[in-house]
């Protein structure tokens, strides 16, 4: 395992179906390893299209009952978020079988490539780590890639989860979660840096782990506009740091003239004295902000100028990231992965920069994240929310075990409304969907937001449905 050979080995992955799951699924799979795998979301009949895919990779699935594990040569992979108490852990605890966490195994698959790349920082890592695999990919480098996210660039009909690729070449492109701390794990040749903002831990200790994180690399990229992330770069030697910037032209890539279309963004980049026009198919400042890191990341690892610009042109976004996912009766339906403050607020600029209301449903991924985050996001909220738009929050996501109500929905929409904002707290998710269909008028964009719950996406897809059968 230590080189990185997995051909032959036996895993099971518990929680196979999680966004960091599924992804090591097919890279293991596609390295000779033999999968199996349980999962809360099979056993409650969730999402089924995804569990088919990982089958027709030749994993094997299982009822999470312990009935997986079954030999002590299997090696158990679990997130951080799996207790103890699960009966696949118990079986593996008492079979005796080499426990790994998600982190640790993709670390090792990373530390063992001959070119390891990896994407760290608050905001923004799946996109950038999407945007490398096809600048890679269509440079003919055959990464391997391991994303949180689904990659439109490289889903098809027959491979609808395409949350990772695997190739024969050099490169391991994999975003770096800071949120459990395993981000001291990795030794990137290679290293990004988004952001630093309040996610998960505090701002000291998310300094202290992005810093150690990019002193490791070779070549750190890093953006120059995050005060944070400007800082820790300091620290290293210039040779070694890459700056990009959307406001300091005197960074290393700098994106001028930007020109915004409601799907898409154009800007001139600025690198080495010269001036390369860049069309985007994905919208939004952010996105140009994103689309500076992986070319600075692939120039890094080789790539011409042209070559990187090329690749990122091609980029066509992930699932779930301002993902448009149709149109009725004149209300465009958007389909959203925002769940912190900093994400939430980057889709809503993105969609005031043209003409309409914006009604948000907005399902928090959990009651932990949002006792943590609630003065956050009432703040963010108020601020970014205009006067005609409709905020709904539903009940937060609650997919079983033990946990402390402290705040809820209801806490925040109090805390919005005394702000100024319009907001609705509707329990029940299909009443809050039907209530934002019965609002929305001819030039209305609907955005569903939130994290941690694939049927979110099923849930925009039927809002679409229910617009289009609406009575004028």
């Amino acid at each position: 395992m230590h080189d990185g050979n997995v051909s032959g080995q036996r895993f099971f992955l518990v929680g196979i179906g999680g966004s960091g799951m599924m992804p090591l699924a097919m890279i293991l799979t596609g390295r000779g390893a033999i999968v199996a795998g349980s999962d809360r979301g099979l056993d409650q009949g969730r999402v089924p299209a995804k569990f088919d895919g990982l089958r027709a990779l030749g994993v094997e699935l299982f009822a999470q009952d312990g009935s997986g594990v079954t030999t002590p040569d299997q090696i158990v992979v679990a997130s951080a978020a799996v207790e103890d108490s699960v009966a696949d852990i118990v079986a593996a605890t008492r079979l005796g079988c080499r426990r790994l966490s998600r982190a640790e195994l993709n670390a090792a698959l990373f530390n063992a490539a001959a070119q390891p790349i990896g994407i760290a920082g608050t905001s923004g890592k799946s996109t950038v780590t999407g945007m490398i695999a096809t600048i890679l990919h269509a440079a003919g480098r055959d990464p391997t890639v391991m994303n949180g996210a689904v990659m439109k660039d490289f889903a098809s009909p027959d491979r609808p989860f395409a949350s990772a690729l695997v190739g024969q070449g050099d490169p391991y492109v994999s975003e770096v979660d800071e949120s459990d701390g395993s981000i001291a794990l990795y030794r990137p040749q290679v290293a990004v840096l988004n952001n630093v903002s309040l996610d998960h831990k505090s701002l000291e200790e998310l300094n202290r782990l992005f810093g150690d994180f990019i002193g490791h690399a070779r070549v750190a990229v890093v953006n120059a506009d995050n005060m944070d992330a400007a800082r820790l770069a300091m620290a290293l030697p210039s040779a070694r740091v890459t700056r990009f910037s959307l406001t300091d032209d005197s960074a290393d890539l700098f994106a001028t003239d930007m020109a915004a279309a409601p799907f898409a963004i154009r800007f001139t980049l600025v690198s080495d004295g010269r001036r390369t026009p860049v069309a985007l198919k994905v919208p939004g400042r952010h996105n140009v902000s994103n689309a500076l890191a992986a070319i600075g990341a692939t120039r890094a690892a080789g790539l011409s100028l042209e070559q990187a610009v090329q690749g990122v042109e091609h980029f066509t976004g992930l699932r779930r990231r301002f993902d448009w996912v149709g149109e009725a009766n004149g209300v465009a339906v958007i389909d959203d992965f925002g769940h912190n403050p900093d994400k939430i607020a980057a889709t809503l600029d993105t969609l005031h920069a043209f003409p309409g209301r914006v009604i948000a449903l907005f399902q928090p991924h959990g009651y932990g994240p949002l006792k943590v985050m609630r003065a956050e996001l009432a703040a963010m909220f108020a601020t970014h929310l205009r006067a005609d738009d409709l905020l709904v929050l539903p009940d937060p996501v609650y997919q079983g075990g033990t946990v402390s109500r402290d705040v809820t929905s209801a806490d925040v929409v109090h805390d919005v409304t005394i702000a100024g904002g319009n907001a609705l707290h509707i329990p029940d998710r299909a009443a809050a969907a039907a209530h934002c269909v019965a609002q929305a008028q001819p030039g209305d964009r609907i955005v569903v937001m939130g994290a941690r719950d694939d049927t979110l996406s099923l849930l925009a897809g039927e809002m679409v449905q229910m617009l289009g059968v609406k009575p004028a």
